[in-house]
């Protein structure tokens, strides 16, 4: 039977996959093990009923295993994992955590209205140390093959990449070249090519709330 996974739609495109990079995480994780999954998409300005009803924070991503509804991305990667154990994506726990930190200050870096808060400087600091771990164990985190942590990272470096370049014009520096390099590995597997947003615009429009009432 499939696992089913409920989704975010996109911002003002209900029948579009949406912008959510931790539902992408999911999605990315079911392509390379190559299992099957029913998708539903999700609109979080317009639940359904039956949503909230197994989901009562209705919150995203969602996944159905064993007539049970699991709502925390950790933990819906944990069970694929051990249901579907080949090809391995486990990332050894020392390496679990590289990276991690990349995402909250993206954040609050892009929601930043003062160039010299010291919010730049701190993401560049936490893609210096990305950098210099690739430069030493790459391709990949864990080396030569793509496990959990590269597949929670690419969403995550995919909206910093387009909602930075669209608000701030700002790229990742071309002297971080392992990033760089990395970041177009990820972008260019098939699994991700077939989960990412529709449009880059969505996840602009996802964004843009947060963006302005900063």
């Amino acid at each position: 039977m499939a696992i089913e996974i409920c989704v975010k739609a996109a911002t003002g495109a209900p029948d579009v996959l949406g912008d959510c990079p931790f539902s992408q995480r999911i999605l990315l994780t079911l392509e390379e093990k190559k299992v099957a999954f029913k998708t539903h998409l999700i609109n979080l300005d317009n639940k359904p009923k039956w949503f909230l009803e197994v989901n009562p924070d209705g919150k995203v991503p969602l996944a159905k295993f064993d007539e049970n509804w699991i709502s925390d991305s950790d933990v819906i990667v944990g069970l694929i994992e051990e249901k579907y154990p080949h090809p391995s994506l486990a990332t050894p726990p020392e390496l679990a955590s590289v990276g991690s930190k990349i995402f909250p200050k993206f954040v609050v870096f892009l929601k930043s209205k003062d160039a010299n808060d010291g919010t730049e400087q701190a993401l560049l600091d936490e893609l210096n140390a990305l950098d210099e771990h690739l430069k030493s164990k790459g391709p990949y985190v864990t080396g030569k093959t793509i496990t959990a942590v590269d597949l929670s990272l690419a969403p995550k470096l995919y909206h910093l990449e387009v909602a930075l370049g669209h608000f701030k014009k700002w790229t990742v520096p071309e002297s971080l070249t392992h990033v760089r390099n990395y970041m177009k590995l990820l972008f260019s597997r098939e699994s991700f090519e077939k989960t990412k947003p529709a449009k880059e615009e969505y996840v602009v429009a996802g964004w843009a709330p947060k963006v302005n009432s900063a």
